[in-house]
């Protein structure tokens, strides 16, 4: 099993830890690195933590950032002078070229107190296009004392120019146990919420500690579960209304379909095999019930209807109408 890392104080990723301290420890690191993998699985995470690595005032080697130095605790807030972190003013939402400018201006100057400069661009597959071709600039001539981190859920959304100037890094889901035990070893979470959390965080360690200091995330998640289920029994007038409060609430709408998707993967797993791993571990008898209701067919039908969606809004279609379509896909 993939163990922690304690040294950069990330949990799985190995290889993505031992190539950058590779990196750090030879005098070989990138202009630009490209870190690909989905929300919370812990990119932002890693891209702290190269940070540290290279700003670190007590180093005990090269490549080992000692955690507790004025450099280090600036980085964890997020305030060091020589660290930029740069994305979009909530999810969703564009990263836009007057972001990607004042970056410029700042990484032109030289390093306030160390050696590097380290810029961190979040999601930047909600770039603009101006953005993205006002980042192209900075790549194509860094300075050479900065270290640029690209973070991005999807690397084809982003301009093939700027992936191929950056070393890709690609960070995947972690297995379930050792999510598990990340939250009882380093949270303190009891071994039943802790399988909860790892099974529905998908491999995902930010995301489950995202719920674990969201006091109400469980409460939603049920409401949005029995929204679902009262759904499949609704008239298309009450699923319309529901389409229409809902779209309301766009910070709110990506959660939501996501949790479908998985409890939909779900359905049609133990449609196939009642005795299927699932996600929703805690469900399993509402989720026996969609099984037997709507079969592999059905299930793969929602699948498909719920991922369109998610499509469409990704590609800034009208939300009503792209969960209206979305009602009307629904079974009933």
């Amino acid at each position: 099993m993939e163990t922690a890392s304690p040294t950069w104080n990330l949990v799985g990723h190995r290889w993505a830890v031992q190539f950058l301290r590779h990196a750090v420890d030879t005098d070989t690191v990138s202009h630009a690195y490209l870190f690909i993998g989905p929300a919370n699985v812990g990119k932002m995470t890693l891209a702290l933590a190269l940070a540290s690595a290279l700003l670190c005032q007590n180093q005990t080697d090269a490549h080992t950032p000692c955690g507790t130095c004025r450099a280090c605790r600036l980085v964890t807030a997020g305030h060091h002078p020589d660290l930029h972190i740069i994305e979009s003013e909530q999810v969703g939402a564009s990263l836009k070229i007057e972001q990607v400018r004042d970056l410029e201006r700042q990484v032109a100057l030289r390093p306030v107190e160390g050696r590097w400069r380290v810029a961190i661009l979040s999601r930047f597959e909600e770039a603009t296009i101006s953005a993205a071709n006002a980042l192209l600039k900075t790549l194509e001539e860094p300075p050479p004392y900065v270290v640029i981190v690209v973070l991005t859920a999807d690397a084809s959304a982003l301009l093939p120019t700027i992936v191929s100037r950056c070393q890709r890094v690609p960070l995947r889901p972690l297995p379930v146990a050792l999510v598990r035990e990340a939250l009882v070893e380093r949270w303190n979470v009891d071994a039943e919420r802790a399988d909860l959390l790892a099974h529905l965080s998908g491999g995902r360690v930010g995301w489950a500690v995202r719920q674990l200091e969201d006091k109400a995330a469980f409460q939603r998640r049920t409401h949005r579960l029995d929204d679902l289920d009262r759904l499949l029994a609704a008239s298309m007038t009450e699923r319309f209304r529901y389409a229409e409060k809902l779209a309301r609430t766009s910070a709110a709408v990506q959660e939501i379909l996501d949790l479908w998707l998985g409890w939909w993967r779900d359905v049609m797993l133990l449609a196939a095999d009642e005795n299927a791993l699932l996600t929703n571990v805690d469900c399993r008898n509402m989720l026996q019930d969609h099984a037997r209701r709507f079969g592999v067919k059905g299930s793969m039908d929602v699948l498909q209807a719920l991922q369109q969606a998610v499509d469409r809004l990704n590609c800034n279609a009208n939300p009503r109408l792209a969960l209206e379509v979305l009602m009307l896909d629904l079974p009933r």
